[in-house]
């Protein structure tokens, strides 16, 4: 835009249209050490870095995974860490053409003068850390902004989703000043008893806002990517259907979303891994037909619907390295098939690790 040379705009559009290739997605793979420990409590893992780094290693390591896999989103430590060949993960992933990307922001904090709604931190010292990231090989950046409907206290408030919607827009202007893409994710958490109508009718009002501040920041819009949540009804609510949510939300993102952004790259949020599957493929269906078309990759940049079940098979165990891959790259192949508008899920190859809900309350990462 006005601040970005035509070098820097071109690179930032190449490499967004890169991770927003069609058939592709994104491993979100950067939990936070705490985050990462409660995964590790769950399989009897002792949350040590050495066995992190284990675990990065069967996430990044197999071959496999660039067919179905553009980017991996790293957590800092990850940055440093190496294979058991001495190699970088860094390095690694480029030499499959996966492009490396890191987490910036420094979580949640309460938002003064609102009912326990929140903000994000991490903006004072996030040039100097883009710059270095860069330096390091990172390519694109994640932020998460987190929104949460409770009628009965009037949430979200008009506060948390100006004010949310800024720190996106100054976190993404500050990215891709350091030539690296912004996924910019505004997420309405699915906590809450409220419906899916409620839901598309808050995501509306957040989505538009984090828009409209993004063109105040002067973002390039054609260099950024965006992680919304899908549309459904709260957690207590009870379930949607497929066809109720990728309606719903095609038309959210059609009334809110510019064309002119390569891909929008969904969050699962705590859906199971097989909704997270289901629900992204029949987004895409009714996407491609209505009218206007879905202009955008509609993909996915999953953490737990890619790796729950993998990690489960894992369970800190050498020997059990192939069979978590082996898991690990089924669920993938399914998530590719799913942004095609392809996945046809088959009972009978589906095991219950994937079909359990991945829901936490007040999710951190």
């Amino acid at each position: 835009m006005l601040t970005l040379s035509k070098e820097i705009q071109n690179e930032l559009q190449q490499t967004a249209r890169s991770i927003a290739t069609i058939g592709k997605g994104i491993l979100a793979a950067d939990e936070s050490m705490s985050t990462i420990g409660k995964k590790f409590v769950q399989i009897s893992v002792e949350n040590t870095k050495e066995n992190r780094r284990l675990y990065r290693q069967m996430l990044l390591c197999d071959d496999r995974i660039k067919e179905f896999i553009s980017g991996v989103i790293l957590h800092d430590e990850t940055l440093y860490q190496k294979d058991d060949n001495g190699k970088n993960f860094v390095d690694l992933l480029r030499e499959k053409n996966i492009i490396p990307g890191i987490k910036v922001d420094r979580g949640l904090v309460t938002l003064i003068g609102t009912y326990s709604e929140t903000t994000t931190q991490g903006l004072d010292d996030l040039k100097p850390r883009c710059e270095e990231y860069y330096k390091l090989g990172c390519r694109f950046a994640k932020w998460r902004s987190v929104l949460k409907i409770d009628d009965q206290n009037g949430l979200p408030s008009a506060l948390a989703i100006v004010e949310n919607a800024r720190g996106l827009a100054r976190y993404a202007s500050i990215c891709q000043e350091c030539r690296i893409v912004p996924i910019v994710e505004p997420e309405v958490l699915s906590d809450g008893n409220h419906s899916l109508e409620r839901c598309q009718q808050v995501s509306q009002k957040v989505f538009a806002a984090t828009i409209a501040a993004l063109h105040e920041h002067n973002v390039l819009m054609e260099g950024i990517l965006m992680k919304p949540n899908m549309i459904t009804a709260g957690h207590d609510h009870g379930p949607s259907n497929a066809e109720e949510i990728g309606l719903a939300t095609a038309t959210t993102l059609l009334r809110t979303i510019p064309a002119s952004v390569p891909g929008i790259m969904f969050l699962s949020g705590g859906q199971s891994e097989e909704e997270a599957t289901v629900n992204l493929s029949m987004i895409n269906q009714i996407g491609s037909k209505m009218r206007p078309k879905v202009p955008w990759t509609l993909s996915f940049s999953y953490g737990r619907a890619l790796q729950n079940s993998a990690i489960t098979l894992w369970a800190g165990n050498a020997a059990n390295v192939g069979k978590a891959r082996n898991e690990l790259v089924r669920r993938m192949k399914a998530n590719s098939m799913a942004s095609q508008g392809r996945y046809m899920p088959e009972a009978s190859s589906t095991s219950s690790t994937a079909t359990k809900s991945n829901y936490v309350a007040k999710h951190v990462y």
